[in-house]
């Protein structure tokens, strides 16, 4: 069973971390470099839509993975389980910013061809899906490095 959780909850690592890493660093900058705002924006707009609704499920598999495995572990928690659970609760939230104060007006403004507001939001939703990134590097070095 606990080499079950662990798929489960690696899984949903990689498509997290692993989905942000492809969006930032390799398809937002070739869609800005040679997509003009009216082609680009609905296009990222609606990939990160569907982007966050797969998130979304990684993040029930991840949390409900971990959790599990918390609670079959007993005391005393390893240290560096309880890092990864504030980490994930950090870029949790952060997810949650991204998606309803971000890409919901992005979504919006696409829909209004309003491209510096569209442009605006997508901008801080990069700089935010960096700080996960990078989190999410950090968490995953606590959990090899910290066992």
């Amino acid at each position: 069973m606990n080499r079950f959780l662990v798929l489960i909850h690696l899984l949903a690592v990689i498509v997290w971390i692993g989905g942000m890493f492809f969006a930032h660093v390799c398809l937002r900058p070739v869609a800005a470099a040679q997509l003009q705002p009216p082609q680009r924006l609905p296009l990222l707009a609606a990939i990160l839509g569907r982007f966050f609704a797969v998130v979304g499920w990684a993040l029930l598999l991840l949390w409900g993975s971990g959790l599990v495995r918390f609670a079959r572990v007993g005391a005393p928690i390893p240290w560096n389980w309880h890092a990864m659970v504030g980490i994930a609760t950090a870029m949790t939230v952060i997810l949650g910013l991204i998606v309803f104060r971000f890409h919901r007006p992005m979504v919006a403004a696409v829909a209004a061809q309003d491209w510096p507001r569209a442009g605006a939001a997508m901008n801080t939703i990069r700089k935010l899906v960096l700080v996960n990134l990078v989190l999410g590097f950090v968490t995953v070095a606590i959990a090899i490095l910290g066992a």
